[in-house]
């Protein structure tokens, strides 16, 4: 343990990723210790990133050619949250502009297939953060809904299924879709089957169970990739919340051959903590990735939450999710507009990034709380990284902690209280003192 880095945020004290080296001493104390193993190690990291969808591309249009290159900065640069992943959704999702496919409705051949739509502004914007990264950014795909004409109700909304009939059609089109964002440059690593199965929503949806995901990836999905040359891409499923993961995978994964196919499991945040059922999840099935694909504050339920308690549900979520065993984090939305939006059916939330509109019609961004203590993970858990074992002495702090594969240790502390919390961080018996004001989070890095 050479140098010991802090980087703090504590919006009270305008503290935003302040970093500061630490004293390296040996720590003997039996009290108030926060424990590192580094020997002890779980899941491997894929990284970290948020969703391209319309309503940010549309927002992300509104902004300067310059604003709009310190934008993708502030996620996909050096000196932002040095975001390595993205998701996508296929065709229309609830924050787009209105329902759309790419097909003329009842194409059953997809011969009318064409990405024509998303060129207008939402390739563009993800080209822009593909420049960044020099091309490397692992996205996933998923679609909120199949064309009207494939589904029960008629219609793209408010529920309804995939008919039998085209489950083969739907497989197809999910390989059009690849192929032609691979030509314009934007590889697809993941898929998932379905954007939250469970839900019957005003805006796109689609209902599935664990049997119907099970026998489309079986039977459909995967052989349809693999025939298409596009065996490599990784199938996800359920995309929902975590209260029932594990009954939702249980018919997926006790079939052999479907569980051969299905890469892993993807969860939302809005059912609450459950860390218990991911930890349970990776444990059954330790062969099985588990990402993060989707959470954000919805004004529906939390309009009247100040900004920190904003950041400290995403830190909670992540630190949560992160001990009990998840691979990745996807953000939802990159940028929002000033209301929460554009979302076809008013289902407003809060983003990390947020246009603002001047008295005069001047448009720009801001960075909200939540971006920073994001940043506290994305920043220095690189990709390739293993989460190691940290015990603590009390819950006033939560703890999670990885070793990177340049073999740095990077531990994040979060104190949620309304006291400050003295910690002694320490691996084999050296390590440094720490106090973690009230409501900030804290990285370290040595």
């Amino acid at each position: 343990m050479q140098e010991i880095r802090l980087i703090v945020t504590n919006d009270a004290k305008n503290q935003y990723w302040q970093e500061t080296v630490l004293t390296k001493e040996a720590i003997a104390s039996e009290m108030g210790v926060v424990k590192v193993y580094a020997k002890e190690q779980e899941q491997t990291i894929d990284g970290f990133g948020g969703a391209f969808t319309e309503a940010s591309a549309h927002t992300y249009q509104r902004l300067s050619k310059e604003r709009q290159q310190d934008l993708i900065e502030e996620y996909y640069g050096e000196s932002g949250l040095r975001y390595n992943m993205g998701r996508l959704h296929i065709h229309s999702c609830d924050f787009a502009l209105g329902n759309y496919t790419y097909i003329e409705e009842g194409d059953e051949t997809l011969s009318t297939f064409s990405i024509e739509h998303d060129f207008k502004e939402i390739i563009p914007m993800i080209q822009d953060a593909l420049k960044k990264r020099g091309g490397e950014i692992n996205f996933m795909a998923a679609p909120w809904s199949p064309p009207a004409f494939m589904k029960t109700n008629g219609e793209m909304n408010h529920g309804g299924k995939l008919k039998k009939d085209y489950y083969q059609t739907w497989a197809d089109y999910f390989v059009a879709f690849i192929k032609a964002y691979k030509e314009a440059g934007i590889e697809v690593s993941y898929v998932t089957i379905q954007n939250e199965p469970a839900a019957t929503q005003t805006w796109d949806s689609c209902i599935y169970t664990a049997e119907d995901e099970r026998d489309f990836a079986r039977d459909f999905l995967a052989p349809t990739l693999k025939k298409a040359g596009l065996g490599e891409i990784e199938i996800y499923i359920w995309d929902h919340n975590k209260e029932i993961v594990l009954e939702r995978v249980e018919p997926v994964f006790t079939d052999k051959e479907a569980r051969e196919c299905v890469t892993g499991v993807a969860v939302h945040w809005y059912s609450g903590d459950h860390f218990e059922a991911i930890e349970a999840l990776h444990k059954k099935y330790p062969e099985k990735k588990i990402f993060f694909t989707e959470g954000c504050v919805e004004y529906s339920r939390f309009a009247d939450s100040g900004e920190v308690q904003k950041a400290e549900m995403y830190a909670h979520d992540m630190l949560g999710n992160l001990k009990a065993g998840i691979n990745g984090f996807m953000d939802w939305n990159l940028l929002l507009d000033e209301k929460g939006g554009p979302n076809h059916v008013g289902n407003f939330c809060a983003a990390p990034m947020m246009l603002t509109v001047g008295e005069n019609g001047e448009v720009d961004y801001e960075k909200r709380l939540s971006y920073y203590y994001i940043g506290h993970f994305s920043r220095y858990i690189q990709a390739g990284a293993v989460k190691v074992l940290t015990t603590r002495y009390t819950d006033k702090v939560e703890t999670v902690a990885f070793l990177n594969p340049d073999n740095s240790r990077v531990v994040v502390l979060l104190n949620k209280t309304e006291e400050p919390v003295k910690v002694l961080l320490c691996e084999a018996g050296e390590g440094a003192t720490i106090t973690l004001d009230s409501h900030s989070i804290a990285t370290v890095v040595y």
